[in-house]
């Protein structure tokens, strides 16, 4: 017994020192969470959306502070609102050998509302850092991300699509609200 008593006398400072750290996991609300695409082709644009947005955002309790934040997407939950459009995009990404696109931050520097994140971007297989400005909006007991940032789809060793044997452009406009409920 008094062995048991010297190890917890030995751990109780640690525990003490990870308790001491004011942080908590907030869980992205998937019924107010999405992010929409946007691509081009000369015949016409389109915008597809994700809702189906896994997120985790760690703050701060006293500072209110973004700590981290990752994000996770299924390649397959991506709607453009054309059933043989998704298909084929399904197809090009290679959904089945890389089925998520993932952001991991890396660095988050705050001034005033406005949040600059420095992360990695895995998309295709491929891990690339971005860095994308945010607009921050905190209500009581919720926290709101706003977001816009483009992706050149060879840079992830993507094809790029074609109809009719034209290829759409290169660039992909994302943008994304994530919305965040402070148990």
């Amino acid at each position: 017994m008094k062995i048991y008593k010297i190890i917890i006398a030995l751990l109780l400072p640690f525990v003490g020192f990870a308790q001491q750290k004011d942080a908590v996991k907030m869980m992205a609300d998937k019924s107010t969470s999405v992010v929409v695409y946007a691509m081009k082709h000369p015949m016409h644009d389109w915008e597809g959306v994700c809702k189906e947005v896994n997120s985790v955002l760690v703050i701060d309790k006293t500072s209110r502070a973004i700590e981290q934040v990752v994000v996770s997407l299924k390649v397959e939950t991506f709607d453009s609102g054309n059933s043989n459009r998704d298909s084929h995009a399904l197809e090009v990404l290679e959904g089945l050998k890389f089925p998520k696109v993932t952001f991991v931050s890396s660095k988050i520097v705050t001034n005033a509302n406005n949040v600059t994140v420095d992360g990695n971007l895995t998309f295709h297989g491929v891990t690339k850092p971005i860095t994308i400005t945010v607009k921050r909006q905190d209500q009581s007991d919720k926290v709101t991300i706003d977001g816009k940032f483009d992706v050149l789809l060879t840079d992830y060793k993507i094809e790029r699509p074609s109809l009719l044997g034209v290829k759409t452009e290169d660039l992909v406009s994302m943008k994304f609200r994530l919305q965040f409920t402070l148990k």
